[in-house]
């Protein structure tokens, strides 16, 4: 069970989070807690049965008439419940001085005590308003307790229930009554918008069974019957009589001008399918087929003439007109040319159930699925409150097929099978899919919510000034608690109807779209698609569930806009808000950099670990020596100041240390050092023994050195150490010596 709901945002919130009760038992020390959680407990129970059970508004009584000497009004006695389920109670009758409330209100607004209250007022209107409030009574002294701050004097031991009185300026404030239209466009959005998905849809829906028919079946032959040969009769006749003529026809004869050549075009489609036994079987059956030449002439001159009309104002809907010049383009380039459009199966078929398709129209079709799944995720997504839980993920499904560039209106070029199949499969999908969410979302308007609001006062009755007197109230307006609750007195006439069709129409199923079957071999029978160019009605549970709840009744209140149900954000919150994003995209910006960083050093770890297989053994322990220290010019020497053991360079330039003084402390460093013995195993003598090379003697003269002390050597006249090197010496390879364990070597060997 959750209990840190909370209030949200917005203000404080007129619901309790949770109900705790005290429990007494025998034995227990009882605390002002424990009494005070008993007066909230009750409190708070009341308040909650006051709002969800009746709602605000007043209870009876609080009539407000004129004052009997002017300048104000009289307030009868009665019962009101606000918002937050206060008890509101004017005991007896009282005089309200409005001039002094809307002095009052105007110092708040303004933030200063205007020169004439009432002057520059003229006619305008205010709203008077009771407000429950709470003032602390009966003081007392409380007894010495051991707490270690007293309460100093008295201290409010009552809590008294009271109200007053206030006044906004317009004509009232928030209404708390509950119309399922205004949910039903918080579910839906814009209205235009909505008809725009919608109707599009309608039209796909006719177009459904079509397209799976003419995909299914493109070598099939469509049934004529005698249905078809009265359309054909009645049309024929229709177009010798009307079709000819000089200039563009009128709106009303282009518009009928259009169902003649429509149903006109689909008997001969139909004709058309058959091979040449079945059309002189078909002529035999029906005679008035005799005249298919003749027929072809009319259509013919019929369709240059509605070409010629002005479709804009025969059509102001452009999705009707989009219909109108498919039908004069398709039916000139199927059903007038002798034998029909072999070429074009699709096409032919299309036009035989009395629904042409032509370039410009698919061009639409795939544009208007597209407009579809959008707006139905545009809409899950934005409202987020659904009770058909898979609807979201089966719209995200749906592959439409792509948009592609509008073509000239005239063009003829033909559909293949494989588009004509993924548009209808689309629109069957899309089409279901419409109809569960509008299902979904006018069902769940039939539940009212809980009142949540931090409006806390009662419309008691509309106020009309003339400069500082009041000449009219009305009181006729105002929130009335009825019974039921104020959320459903509004439309309650229409609750008995809108759950009549909720048994029928919520809680079940949407019927998915079944494609219709042909039979498995033999002539196809379709009907003819009747009204296409015509009013499409809406009809069904559906669209009468809608329409109750988005058409105002007589006396209702309309639905609200949805640009009105728009709660703003406090600027200190938006600007809160815009630091914080912009700390994010820092702190994203910052862990991407960082990343490049460690990229770059694992790079660069790699790298050296590669140096270092491939660096020869003896060069480590010369990095070692470079590392230690810069080296210095041949014959030069160290102070006393300068490190701790002396050394100099050998003829290759390389750095020779000398003598280490931290591993030989006992060493005076007055004496210089005596001539070692004869090298041994090729070491020369006086000098450590280098890795690659022959060493030099030590770099300079020690301090107070005597005639025994070694001069520095000419490494050109010197003998060549490597002459008195054993043979073995020279292929032995060079060993891998610390810094440490060859200055060691040379302190022993001096």
């Amino acid at each position: 069970m959750r209990t840190d709901c909370g209030c949200g945002c917005g203000g404080e919130a007129t619901r309790t989070a949770a109900f705790v009760r005290p429990r007494f038992f025998a034995g227990q020390l009882l605390t002002e807690d424990d009494l005070g959680l008993l007066v909230e407990y009750t409190t708070a129970k009341t308040r909650l049965r006051n709002r969800s059970l009746h709602g605000p508004g007043v209870v009876c009584g609080l009539a407000v008439t004129c004052a009997p000497c002017g300048g104000g009004v009289v307030v009868q006695p009665g019962h009101a419940l606000d918002p937050a389920g206060n008890d509101i109670v004017v005991p007896c009758a009282e005089q309200v001085d409005v001039r002094a409330l809307v002095q009052e209100q105007r110092i708040g607004a303004l933030g200063c005590d205007p020169a004439d209250t009432c002057a520059d007022d003229g006619g305008r209107g205010y709203a008077l308003y009771v407000r429950y409030r709470e003032l602390p009574a009966g003081p007392v002294a409380p007894y010495a307790t051991e707490e270690p701050c007293p309460t100093p004097g008295c201290v409010p031991s009552r809590v008294q229930e009271g109200y007053r009185f206030v006044v906004r300026p317009g004509d009232g404030g928030e209404d708390h009554r509950h119309n399922p239209g205004t949910r039903l466009l918080a579910r839906v959005g814009d209205l235009a918008r909505a008809d725009r998905a919608r109707t599009r849809d309608r039209r796909l829906a006719h177009y459904l069974d079509a397209l799976f028919t003419a995909a299914a079946g493109t070598a099939r032959t469509f049934r004529f019957d005698a249905a078809d040969a009265r359309r054909y009769a009645a049309s024929l006749t229709w177009l010798r009589a009307h079709a000819t003529g000089e200039g563009p026809p009128p709106p009303p004869t282009a518009r009928e001008t259009a169902e003649h050549v429509r149903a006109l075009a689909a008997s001969l489609a139909r004709y058309d399918t058959h091979d040449p036994a079945g059309r002189d079987r078909l002529v035999r059956d029906h005679p008035d087929l005799a005249t298919i030449r003749e027929a072809r002439t009319v259509l013919a001159a019929a369709c240059e003439r509605l070409r010629a009309a002005d479709a804009e104002a025969a059509w102001p809907d452009p999705l009707r007109r989009t219909l109108a010049r498919a039908v004069a383009t398709e039916a000139a380039a199927r059903a007038v040319p002798e034998g029909g459009a072999p070429d074009a199966p699709l096409e032919t078929r299309m036009l035989a159930q009395g629904t042409p398709l032509g370039h410009a129209l698919r061009a639409e079709f795939r544009a208007d699925l597209a407009l579809i799944r959008e707006w139905l995720l545009g809409r899950l997504d934005t409202t987020g409150e659904t009770g058909d839980c898979r609807l979201r993920a089966e719209v995200a499904a749906v592959e439409a097929p792509p948009p592609i560039p509008a073509p000239p209106p005239d063009s003829t070029e033909t559909a293949t099978v494989a588009e004509v199949r993924q548009t209808a499969e689309a629109a069957a999908a899309l089409t279901v899919a419409l109809r569960r969410f509008l299902t979904d979302a006018a069902c769940a308007t039939l539940n009212p919510p809980c009142g949540d609001t931090t409006d806390s006062d009662v419309l008691l009755a509309r106020l009309e000034f003339d400069g500082c007197d009041v000449v009219r109230v009305c009181s006729a307006t105002r929130e009335q608690v009825l019974p039921g609750g104020s959320a459903y007195g509004e439309w309650l006439p229409k609750l008995y109807r809108l759950r009549e069709l909720a048994e029928r129409l919520c809680c079940r199923p949407e019927p998915p779209y079944r494609p219709p079957a042909l039979p498995p071999g033999g002539e196809v029978a379709r009907p003819y698609v009747p009204g296409l160019l015509g009013d499409w009605p809406r009809t069904g549970d559906l669209e009468e569930t809608l329409s109750l709840l988005l058409t105002p009744a007589p006396g209702e209140t309309p639905p609200k806009a949805l640009h009105e149900q728009v709660h703003t954000t406090p600027g200190a919150v938006t600007d809160g808000l815009h630091e914080l994003a912009l700390l994010r995209t820092q702190v994203a910006e910052l862990r991407t950099a960082l990343e490049g960083v460690r990229a770059q050093l694992g790079s660069a770890q790699t790298q050296v670990g590669r140096l270092r297989a491939q660096v020869p053994e003896g060069l480590e322990a010369r990095l070692a020596d470079l590392e230690a220290g810069p080296g210095t010019g041949p014959g030069s020497g160290t102070g006393d100041a300068g490190r701790g053991a002396a050394g100099g360079t050998g003829p290759d330039g390389r750095r020779v240390p000398g003598p280490d003084r931290d591993h030989e402390p006992d060493r005076d460093p007055g004496r210089s050092a005596p001539p070692g013995p004869p090298p041994t195993h090729g070491q020369p003598p006086g000098g450590s023994t280098g890795d690659d090379g022959p060493a030099a003697p030590s770099g300079g003269p020690a301090p107070d050195s005597g005639p025994d002390s070694a001069p520095d050597s000419d490494p050109d006249s010197g003998p060549d150490p490597e002459g008195d090197r054993p043979q073995e010496e020279h292929t032995r390879p060079p060993a891998r010596r610390t810094r440490s364990s060859r200055t060691r070597k040379t302190g022993e060997t001096s």
